[in-house]
This record gives structure tokens, C-alpha cells and sequence, in this order.
């Protein structure tokens, strides 16, 4: 698997890069951070480590940019404490976030977890549902309706297929954050709630997004009914 690594601390840089390729990754770094894009572009990751704070532009920004383009898990790194980076960095389709100092073994079980569930998962189910009219790719995490297409991070993609394995059955938090993450430990509750979020605020564009149903102090469900009649 390969891995872009974007962090301008040399020294830590460095240390990761050596922990990553000792399990076998290829791992990949940035050397003008004004040529982020291409690199991304030359080395086609599988996942993505990102800093906020970088030269030239925050990790924010390339996050943008990137999610412009692929749906790519990316993990976010800061050395700030700042709840309002984290809820960011989710909004913008991040599939994790980690603050600085981290513990490596942290750090490697999350890059495990994620692409044994992306890339598992991509290659083990059904590449196509269908729900209330939409049809759900989840080969290249779209929903098309009529003319319209809406394109959703792999954690959306994750979620709404699960709720639609279960329809019209409440899946609870736990349920879905174990799925998405392996290991709840190494999880904010508070991040299930912005990627359920934006995936219902996507699927409003196609008059879906109140057919996922928040089950207060209990989980979600996605309602499988005509939608003309709900």
C-alpha cells in the first residue's frame, strides 16, 4: 500500500516514514509543498497523512483539493487542541484525526483499520444498491438519481450502505463506529455524528437526507418506503 505522507517537520517526518516502511508500506513525502497536488497526482496513494499547519497552504486547503478529486482516506495530524480543527477536518472528508504527540502504535492501528475497511470492503460486497429510487455505487462511492449524482467520501459511502443493509432497523452508535473503525477506543463519538451529518445533508440534495432517521440515544435507521408517500 502506498502512502503520501505530508508533514514538514523533518525529524518526525523521518520517524514516520521509517515506522511505516517497517510494516511494509510505501511510503511516500513532500519536498516542495508548493507542488502538492502533483505529487499526489505522480504517486497515487492509497492513504493519505496530512499536518494542518504546512507552508504555503494549511492541510485544510490541500484536503479541498484533493477531495476535488478522489476519495482517498486521508488522516489528519495537528499539534493543536482545538476541537473546531477536528469537526473541521471531518467536514471536509477526513477519515481520521490525530493530535500530536501520538503514540505510533495509535497511529498504525488506525492506518490498519482504515484500509482493511476501505479496501476490503470495497473488493467483498455488492458494487451496486438501489434505495427509493437512487442508485448507490459503491464501487466509486456515488449516488445517482434522475441528473443527479452526488459523490461521498468512503465513511459515508460505509455508513449508508450499512444502514441499508438494515432498513427500517435501528443500527446503533456503537454498532456503526465499531464497523467503520475496529476499534472504538481510538474513536471520538463526536466524529460519527459529522460524517452522518454530511452524508444526510448530501442526500438532501436528492430529497433523501430525511429518510436516515436519528434514533435519540440510540443510533440510525434509513427508512425504505415510497418516497412519494413518506
Amino acid at each position: 500500500m502506498r502512502i503520501l505522507l505530508i508533514e514538514d517537520d523533518r525529524t518526525l517526518c523521518d520517524e514516520i516514514k521509517e515506522r511505516l516502511t517497517s510494516w511494509s508500506y510505501q511510503v511516500f513525502t513532500i519536498d516542495d509543498f508548493s507542488k502538492v497536488m502533483e505529487t499526489f497526482t505522480e504517486t497515487k496513494p492509497e492513504l493519505i497523512i496530512i499536518d494542518i499547519q504546512l507552508p504555503k497552504f494549511d492541510g485544510f486547503h490541500w484536503c479541498r483539493l484533493i477531495r476535488d478529486h478522489s476519495s482517498v482516506p486521508i488522516i489528519f495530524l495537528s499539534s493543536r487542541d482545538h476541537p473546531t480543527d477536528m469537526v473541521m477536518s471531518m467536514q471536509l472528508g477526513a477519515d481520521d484525526y490525530i493530535e500530536k504527540p501520538f503514540n505510533f502504535d495509535v497511529l498504525i492501528a488506525k492506518i490498519q483499520a482504515i484500509l482493511r475497511r476501505v479496501y476490503r470492503y470495497s473488493t467483498e460486497t455488492s458494487q451496486l444498491r438501489t434505495w427509493l429510487g437512487a442508485t448507490i455505487d459503491l464501487e466509486k462511492n456515488e449516488i445517482s438519481y434522475k441528473d443527479h449524482k452526488i459523490e461521498l467520501t468512503k465513511n459515508e459511502a460505509f455508513i449508508l450502505n450499512l444502514l441499508l443493509e438494515n432498513r427500517n432497523k435501528i443500527v446503533t452508535r456503537d454498532a456503526l463506529i465499531e464497523a467503520l473503525w475496529d476499534d472504538s477506543r481510538f474513536i471520538s463519538d463526536n466524529t460519527l455524528t459529522v460524517n452522518v451529518n454530511r452524508l444526510r445533508k448530501k442526500l438532501a440534495e436528492i430529497a433523501l437526507g430525511h429518510y436516515i432517521k436519528t434514533m435519540v440515544g440510540q443510533g440510525y435507521l434509513a427508512l425504505d418506503e415510497d418516497r412519494d408517500h413518506a
